[in-house]
């Protein structure tokens, strides 16, 4: 068997780029100054509104999480921000399939699902999180941005 698998090649890429340190199932990865929404050597937008997402924003914050139909860790993902967005006023959780966003995915270096991005309400991304969060972690996170 040659080549790599693509989340082999999605690594690769990763610790090529020096984004591997802090990594961690469910929380932060990437350098400081990408977990602070700076995303160094990321091409891709540092603001998303309604046309990006295909959904309004939060009116104080936005949870959003990359999927793809046959990730089992989405699936808690998804229960997870949607019951803090239940719990915390004017934040809103909205769900991008991978698959059907491409361009978006690849704008903003998504390399894994389940990937959570927390806007806060201008739609500027203030954390990045790749794997299935704690809901203490979703709601830390919800402090930098609300």
């Amino acid at each position: 068997m040659t080549g790599m698998t693509g989340e082999g090649a999605a690594m690769a890429r990763e610790q090529a780029e020096g984004r591997t340190e802090g990594h961690a199932e469910g929380r932060a990865v990437g350098r400081p100054e990408e977990r602070a929404g700076e995303r160094a050597g990321v091409p891709g937008p540092d603001v998303l509104g309604a046309p990006e997402l295909g959904a309004a924003l939060g009116e104080r914050a936005t949870l959003v999480q990359f999927s793809t139909a046959f990730c089992q860790p989405c699936r808690a993902t998804r229960r997870t921000l949607d019951e803090v967005a239940a719990m915390v006023p004017g934040v809103a959780h909205v769900e991008i399939d991978a698959e059907e966003r491409l361009d978006l995915v690849r704008a903003l270096g998504i390399v894994r699902t389940p990937t959570v991005l927390v806007l806060d309400r201008a739609g500027r991304i203030v954390r990045r999180a790749s794997g299935q969060p704690r809901k203490a972690d979703v709601i830390a996170a919800l402090g930098r941005a609300v």
